[in-house]
């Protein structure tokens, strides 16, 4: 459903309202979590206020430089494979030290591990699964010099869900790449701010939902991982005053939760306090995991949750 789309320079004033409302975005949401999670995150430190600190520093930064550089003009490569039109990265906060090399985390990544929901939500956004790949072969999920660039980060897996909201009106995918560590990590989110013009994932293939036209993308590093959010409107028109793009995006980062858990697996849980929470905070999702494919399986996307 990929295609390549051609349009009209935009003012410059649309553009700078563009980039202001992506610096806006809040980073990952903490909602959701049970009472064990959250001491997870107290006790290293909030991992939304770490975010948060390092997106003030963002924004200092460009009311001093003039801002981000102004969105493509051209959401699409010219041979017609999709990319985004604004791209916003994050460096790893300290909260995920115990994470930060892979030989402390050694066990891989799984679709079930990072895909196990079938819903995902934010506000008034609900993401609907619609499919997830495993590929240990990291330059078949992406195109253009971001494959050098995932092989120098010592990347060894991929995994991908593509996510749709039930009116088909808003299409979501969110990747996470497994990297040798934290260093690789950081040097990958930013260098995309400018390789994303010449290379990026490759979108799940689907009758359901697909990109075209305008579309927006973030990356966080997170230890030794690296997530890449893209979202944008299944007609690839550019967001109006109705949608809710911040919501959409905290919406699929919900993925990154998946990572709490190899956190608490490598630090440990802190001691409860009298009359906490006793769950067991590792628990996979109840619901029906999606399937494992095996790597180069092109066949390997499952089709869409059925209603609710």
């Amino acid at each position: 459903m990929t295609r390549p789309t051609t349009r009209k320079r935009r003012p410059a004033r649309s553009r700078e309202r563009e980039r202001d409302r992506l610096a806006d975005s809040p980073p990952p949401a903490e909602s959701g979590m049970t009472d064990g999670q959250r001491r997870v995150l107290v006790w290293t430190g909030s991992i939304a206020a770490g975010l948060a600190t390092a997106l003030g520093l963002v924004l200092l930064a460009n009311s001093i430089t003039g801002g981000a550089a102004a969105p493509d003009e051209q959401g699409s490569d010219p041979f017609g494979k999709a990319r985004p039109d604004l791209y916003q990265a994050w460096p790893s906060p300290k909260q995920f030290e115990p994470i930060a090399d892979r030989k402390a985390d050694a066990a891989p990544l799984t679709a079930k591990e990072v895909f196990g929901a079938k819903t995902l939500t934010s506000g008034r956004i609900t993401l609907k699964r619609i499919g997830s790949r495993l590929d240990g072969n990291c330059g078949d999920t992406v195109w253009g010099g971001l494959a050098g660039e995932l092989a120098d980060a010592g990347c060894e897996q991929a995994v991908r869900g593509l996510y749709a909201t039930a009116d088909g009106s808003y299409v979501a995918q969110y990747t996470m790449f497994n990297l040798a560590d934290v260093e690789a990590a950081n040097e990958l989110v930013d260098g995309l701010k400018t390789l994303h013009h010449d290379g990026w994932v490759v979108p799940l293939e689907s009758d359901k939902a697909g990109f075209q036209g305008y579309t927006e993308a973030s990356g966080q590093a997170m230890g030794h991982f690296v997530g890449l959010a893209w979202i944008g409107r299944a007609d690839g028109a550019e967001p109006g005053a109705k949608d809710d793009f911040v919501n959409l995006g905290l919406a699929v980062r919900e993925s990154e939760k998946a990572l709490y858990r190899r956190v608490v697996a490598v630090a440990g849980l802190p001691a409860a306090p009298a009359g906490g929470d006793e769950a067991d905070d590792t628990a996979q999702p109840s619901e029906p995991p999606p399937s494992e494919p095996v790597p180069g399986d092109p066949g390997a996307t499952e089709p869409p949750p059925p209603a609710a």
